[in-house]
């Protein structure tokens, strides 16, 4: 067998698929024909093999056999057998994995993506700006319910901070939920959730239990319970008293020294003079908190009893509206710290009278759900447009009209960004305050405590 045969064999591919050729100096390689030669009549007269060895056993043995793909595709199955035999035989390669190793595409310059789809409408950092001081001073809302608020929004934004590009203010308003919900994607945080519920006393067997809500206008609130407890369920913290109204989402929250029933009474009375509307029925979850006597003769022993009902046992989706509010309006801006110092209470409750309640019932739109229907095996869930509980209010024909007109002139004098200023003072107030008790229960380090 000649040089120049031996060399049209595609020294390459042999040199590539070799990872020790010192080693391997007296093996014979099979032509395509059938035919032998030895490896030093093929790399030998060209080639170091000592320098050829210090440059592959310095790469991959996988990297090295993928780059043969291009040579084996040209040669014969009987020619890439015997190859494959030898592979394994000198580099300790299952077959399955030297065909894997053959197989390997050898890899392709990395040149530029081609930019497929539309152009972008919504130029990211020319909105931004606008649209995160917005969505975090209305905290942190979807998507729907931003582009039903900005309109509003934006004026404030105007008076409060700067006035806003004619451009600008054009895409804002005319950006779709989903363009909204891309825009703030990058902003939105993950957190936990926990919560604790003890049951009620046989009270509970005299309260009816609550199906579904088919009473219709305002006046129907789903109250519950949140502790604000920091992880120690020890009745030596307080709580949030949260409430809302199921068909115009109207909230309040009040906070509660302890579970007691003196204690929850006398809150769910201040709640109840606050509200724009009369109070018509209230559903609870089974804690003794709300299954008292107490309160079953406060809601009972009127002119016109209130409907006291409670949901199931462990059933905690029967109230699903209020345990949705006990994120969105509670732990979201309370988390889950411990509050036990009883001179936060007033604070707290000045702050959810005042300027949370109000951005909450005023500024921020909520959706209702006005069907559900099941669509093969998927539950389809069709919703009304976002509206603020505010709105609703108005639209309630059984509100009186010196309500709404009491409504309408505190709106005219409110502005959401003061009053997320507000806020923000109110809670470094009671984080103070709460904080100054943590250190007073906190033994001092490094001096002797024992008497």
């Amino acid at each position: 067998m000649t040089q120049s045969a031996c060399q049209k064999f595609d020294r390459s591919s042999i040199r590539n698929c070799i990872y020790r050729p010192k080693a391997i100096s007296a093996k014979k390689i099979v032509t395509r024909k059938g035919e032998t030669c030895s490896w030093d009549q093929v790399v030998a007269p060209k080639v170091d093999v000592t320098r050829d060895a210090h440059r592959h056993e310095q790469r991959n043995q996988r990297t090295t056999a993928g780059a043969t793909t291009p040579a084996l595709r040209n040669r014969g199955p009987i020619f890439k057998s015997k190859l494959l035999d030898q592979a394994i035989e000198l580099l300790g390669y299952h077959r399955k994995a030297a065909i894997r190793a053959l197989r390997t595409p050898a890899a392709k310059p990395a040149g530029p993506r081609p930019v497929l789809g539309r152009p972008k409408t919504y130029q990211a950092d020319k909105l931004l700006p606008v649209l995160k001081a917005i969505w975090f001073a209305a905290l942190q809302p979807c998507g729907r319910r931003l582009h039903a608020l900005l309109p509003e929004w934006l004026p404030a934004y105007e008076i409060d901070h700067r006035r806003v590009d004619k451009d600008v203010r054009r895409s804002l308003l005319a950006a779709s939920p989903r363009t909204l919900d891309r825009l703030i994607a990058p902003l939105r945080v993950v957190a936990q959730r926990r919560g604790g519920t003890r049951p009620g006393s046989l009270l509970r067997q005299s309260i009816p239990v609550r199906g579904t809500w088919t009473e219709e206008g305002p006046g129907w609130l789903e109250v519950d319970t949140v502790a604000l407890c920091g992880g120690r369920l020890d009745d030596l913290h307080l709580w949030m008293l949260d409430a809302v109204d199921i068909r115009t989402a109207w909230t309040e929250q009040r906070a509660l020294e302890n579970r007691g029933q003196h204690c929850t009474l006398t809150q769910i009375a201040d709640l109840e003079a606050s509200l724009p509307f009369p109070l018509l029925g209230v559903d609870s979850d089974n804690g003794g908190e709300f299954i008292n006597h107490h309160l079953v003769a406060y809601l009972g022993q009127r002119k016109k009893p209130v409907l006291f009902t409670r949901s199931r046992p462990y059933h905690k989706n029967d109230n699903a509206r209020v345990e949705q509010r006990n994120w969105t309006h509670v732990r979201q801006h309370f988390g889950y710290e411990r509050y036990d110092n009883p001179a936060v209470t007033p604070l707290l409750n000045d702050l959810c009278k005042g300027p949370l309640g109000q951005l909450h019932n005023h500024f921020l739109p909520t959706h209702q759900l006005k069907e559900k229907r099941r669509h093969e095996k998927k539950i389809v869930r069709i919703y009304g447009p976002a509206q603020t509980p505010y709105a609703r209010v108005l639209l309630a024909p059984t509100v009186t009209k010196p309500i709404k007109t009491q409504l309408r002139t505190l709106h005219e004098q409110l502005n959401p960004f003061q009053l997320g200023r507000d806020i923000d003072r109110a809670k470094k107030e009671i984080e103070a305050h709460r904080l100054l008790e943590c250190l007073k229960d906190q033994p001092l380090r490094g001096k002797n405590t024992n008497p």
